[in-house]
């Protein structure tokens, strides 16, 4: 179990758009998806990006269950791997609801973000296989976040109400 240093906001990987995988099936990938993994669990988070460990790359790793911050997910989710992910579709109705990042993690804000309700996502597995996968709710959320940290983005770019930023605790206490 590798657990990786969560690169925090300022740090320049977390800016900068990230390298497509060139050789899915080689040690240094699946070094890449288990640390992912790895950390994303020991931080309590849902998903993670591999900028957000320090690394270049496309992958992220999304899996959705009780954490710290989220007690009660409506909608659990198993492991998923994507690599080299590419948003194929996204609806037209959108959903307002709060998140957090674990590269935002030392300031603990959580803020609202709107963003498409569905969305569909064509990627590689962790085995180099494409898969296509229509998300909807928290698991489209997620999605979407860790697919704009490749992008170089983090949610506090699309915060439009800079008032209804809370820190890590008001964010838990209305949770209940």
């Amino acid at each position: 179990m590798i657990i990786r240093h969560t690169s925090q906001i300022g740090e320049p990987v977390i800016r900068k758009k990230a390298l497509r995988v060139k050789d899915v099936q080689s040690v240094k990938t699946k070094k890449m998806v288990r640390d992912l993994i790895d950390s994303m669990r020991y931080h309590q988070l849902v998903g993670m990006a591999a900028p957000q460990i320090g690394i270049s790359a496309q992958i992220f790793v999304t899996e959705i269950r009780k954490t710290e911050t989220r007690k009660n997910p409506k909608q659990l989710d198993h492991l998923r791997v994507f690599i080299n992910p590419r948003i194929i579709h996204v609806s037209k109705k959108q959903e307002t609801d709060y998140e957090g990042c674990g590269s935002v993690a030392d300031a603990q804000l959580f803020a609202p973000v709107q963003r498409p309700n569905m969305v569909t996502i064509e990627a590689l597995n962790e085995y180099g296989e494409v898969f296509i996968l229509e998300a909807k709710g928290l698991l489209a959320r997620v999605i979407q976040h860790e697919f704009d940290h490749l992008q170089g983005k983090v949610f506090l770019d699309r915060v439009r109400v800079t008032t209804a930023i809370l820190d890590r605790q008001n964010y838990i206490s209305r949770q209940k």
